[in-house]
């Protein structure tokens, strides 16, 4: 990937990712780092905020213009929600000596937008997602993509980060993570639930040891097991699923997760994939996916025929 080469990177946001970056960076030897937090100097967080860019030799700015003015590279790390107002408030201050990447967790479409945002300033852009956890320091898992996908990858591997270049379209580092985040949230809120209602039961411990157990093995053993399966076993999880909602209803707490899962199910069950597969399982998790796609398909079509 090459050597370790100076730059001036300019930071968007010093929270909890921002903050790991800059320091970690800093650590590895990269000289000028910026930082602009509109929370910086006047919102609850202004002392913490502080606090960390000096421990790391980090330069707060107060503007979006002087952050442009200090740095090549800005590395955008705000909430998703405020992608689009960011761009709006850079557009006027990037020019053609700009590389900007945007690694919020936001939709391709909303990465789209801030491109085209941006696009008369002629920057050069790109987007970002982020996997991994601040936990594992400056070093998590990143993703990148777009026209700059390269470069942000080129410039920051060098001095310890780990950066994945997905391609040229951009958005597609961050479908990745936005997609995936469908599982990811998903198990801390199902965990959550299931947690919340055993511990009503007295049973979490209990409950935690058997799912390890399940869980244990590889993710893909669990994909193949459930997707194809669950072609021909969607009626009677759904009414399993109906059950487990009706005992965290029991325990106090409003299954929000659990009737979810069983209208999925439930809709999974509508489309007749049991009889489309005669009772049998297919082969693989692939083949259960192009069934459900073909069938959903196939349902739009019948509805748009009898507008």
């Amino acid at each position: 990937m090459g050597e370790k080469q100076q730059f001036r990177l300019g930071l968007v946001g010093y929270g909890e990712i921002g903050s790991t970056v800059g320091k970690g960076l800093r650590e590895a030897g990269l000289q000028q780092i910026f930082c602009y937090d509109k929370y910086a100097f006047n919102g609850p967080y202004a002392d913490l905020i502080q606090d960390r860019a000096k421990a790391a030799g980090v330069t707060l700015v107060k503007s979006n213009k002087e952050l442009a003015d200090a740095a090549e590279l800005i590395f955008s790390v705000t909430p998703g929600s405020c992608s689009l107002e960011s761009a709006d408030s850079f557009a006027s201050v990037l020019s053609n000596k700009h590389t900007f990447l945007d690694f919020a967790s936001a939709t391709p479409k909303i990465k789209k937008s801030v491109a085209d945002k941006l696009a008369s300033s002629g920057a050069f852009l790109g987007d970002g997602s982020i996997e991994g956890t601040p936990l594992q320091g400056y070093s998590m898992r990143m993703l990148s993509s777009g026209p700059a996908g390269e470069r942000v990858r080129d410039w920051l591997v060098p001095w310890g980060m780990q950066i994945e270049f997905m391609g040229p379209v951009l958005g597609t580092a961050s479908g990745i993570k936005i997609i995936r985040s469908v599982l990811i949230k998903g198990i801390e809120a199902l965990t959550d639930e299931m947690l919340l209602a055993a511990r009503q039961y007295g049973i979490d411990e209990v409950v935690l040891a058997s799912a390890s157990k399940t869980l244990a093995r590889p993710f893909m053993d669990t994909v193949h097991s459930l997707t194809p399966s669950g072609v021909i076993h969607a009626k009677r999880r759904a009414e399993e699923l109906e059950m487990s909602a009706d005992a965290v209803q029991d325990a106090g707490i409003e299954p929000i997760m659990a009737r979810a899962i069983a209208a999925r199910l439930r809709w999974k069950e509508s489309l007749g994939l049991k009889d489309h597969f005669k009772g049998v399982v297919p082969a693989n998790y692939k083949i259960a996916i192009d069934a459900i796609v073909e069938k959903m398909q196939a349902q739009a079509s019948s509805q748009k025929a009898a507008e």
